[in-house]
C-alpha cells in the first residue's frame, strides 16, 4: 500500500481516462450484454418487472431472421468492395500529392480532405440530386453518350454500389492524411541511393515506398475494416435500408430494431454479433501482420 502511495502520480494521470472509459464504454457494454439475454422492449423500459430472462433466444432468432442474414451479406459486400477501394484510392492520392509542396498541392490536400469532415446530411442532399434517376447529374452525363438512365438507388445491387461510391469519396481524406504523414517520414537517403543505382520509379515504389508504408497500411486497413463493418450513415440517410432491404447493413438493422421497433434485447443481441464479427476480422488482420513481419 505504501509503495502504491509513493507511485501514485502515474495512476493519477491515467485515472480520468480510465474512469471515463469505464463509465461510458465498459459499463454500457456489460449492460447491453445483460439486455441481450432478455426480452426487453419499450414496455420493459417503463416497468422493469415486465422484463424476462430468455437466455439465447434472441441470438437463435437472429440467425433465422431473413433480414438480419441479408444485412450480414450486405455488410460483407460493402467491406469486400469498399475497403480495398478506399485504401488504394487514398494511397494513390497520397503518392501523387507527396511529389510536390507548392500551393496547388496543398489546395488539393484540403479538397480531398474536405468530404471527410462534411456533415453526412449535407452530403446526402447533394448526392441525392446527383443520383436522381430523372434529372440527376450522373444520368445526364451518361445521356450525352446515349446511355439509358441508371436507377442508382432503386435497384438493390446498384444501390449498394452507389452507396460504396459515396462512402469511398467521403472516406479517402483521413486515410490520405495518414499515408502522407508516413510518406514524409521515409528518409530521403533511400531515394537518393536508389536513384544512384539507376532504379526506375516503379522499382522505387515497389521496393522502397510500399514496404516502408507497411505499418501505415496495416493501421489504415484495420481502422477502415472496423469502420466499414459498422457501415451505417450512408444507407440510413440515403436509402433507409431499401429497396427491399437491399442496402440494409448490420448496424442499420440494429438501429431499426432498437430505436424504431423498440426491441432492445433483440437489438443488443445483434450488436454483440456485430462486435464478435469485428473482433474476428481484427484478430485475423493482426495474425496476417505478424506473419508478414516474421517473414
Amino acid at each position: 500500500m505504501k509503495q502504491l502511495l509513493n507511485n501514485r502520480h502515474p495512476y493519477m494521470f491515467i485515472a480520468p481516462a480510465v474512469i471515463l472509459l469505464t463509465l461510458f464504454s465498459l459499463i454500457p457494454i456489460l449492460v447491453a450484454l445483460v439486455i441481450s439475454f432478455t426480452d426487453m422492449n419499450l414496455k420493459g423500459l417503463a416497468n422493469w418487472s415486465a422484463i424476462s430472462f430468455i437466455g439465447l433466444e434472441n441470438y437463435k432468432d437472429l440467425f433465422t431472421d431473413a433480414t438480419f442474414i441479408k444485412s450480414i451479406f450486405n455488410t460483407f459486400f460493402y467491406v469486400i468492395i469498399g475497403v480495398p477501394l478506399v485504401i488504394i484510392t487514398s494511397l494513390s492520392i497520397a503518392l501523387l500529392l507527396n511529389y510536390g509542396t507548392s500551393w496547388i498541392f496543398n489546395t488539393f490536400r484540403a479538397v480531398y480532405y474536405m468530404p471527410s469532415i462534411t456533415n453526412i446530411i449535407a452530403v446526402a442532399v447533394i448526392w441525392g440530386y446527383l443520383y436522381n434517376t430523372e434529372y440527376g447529374l450522373f444520368n445526364y452525363i451518361l445521356s450525352l453518350v446515349s446511355v439509358e438512365n441508371i436507377p442508382w438507388l432503386e435497384e438493390p445491387t446498384i444501390a449498394k454500389i452507389s452507396l460504396i461510391i459515396l462512402a469511398v469519396w467521403k472516406g479517402i481524406g483521413i486515410n490520405m492524411i495518414i499515408f502522407l504523414a508516413a510518406l514524409q517520414g521515409i528518409p530521403k537517403s533511400y531515394y537518393e541511393a536508389a536513384e544512384m543505382d539507376g532504379a526506375s520509379r516503379l522499382q522505387v515504389l515497389f521496393h522502397i515506398t510500399l514496404p516502408l508504408l507497411r505499418y501505415a497500411t496495416f493501421f489504415v486497413t484495420v481502422t477502415t475494416l472496423i469502420g466499414w463493418m459498422q457501415f451505417f450513415e450512408e444507407p440510413f440517410v440515403m436509402t433507409d435500408g431499401g429497396p427491399l432491404d437491399g442496402t440494409i447493413s448490420v448496424a442499420l438493422f440494429i438501429y431499426q430494431e432498437g430505436f424504431q421497433y423498440s426491441e432492445f434485447g433483440y437489438a443488443a443481441a445483434g450488436s454483440f454479433i456485430l462486435f464478435a464479427m469485428i473482433i474476428i476480422v481484427t484478430v485475423f488482420q493482426f495474425k496476417l501482420q505478424k506473419k508478414d513481419t516474421e517473414l
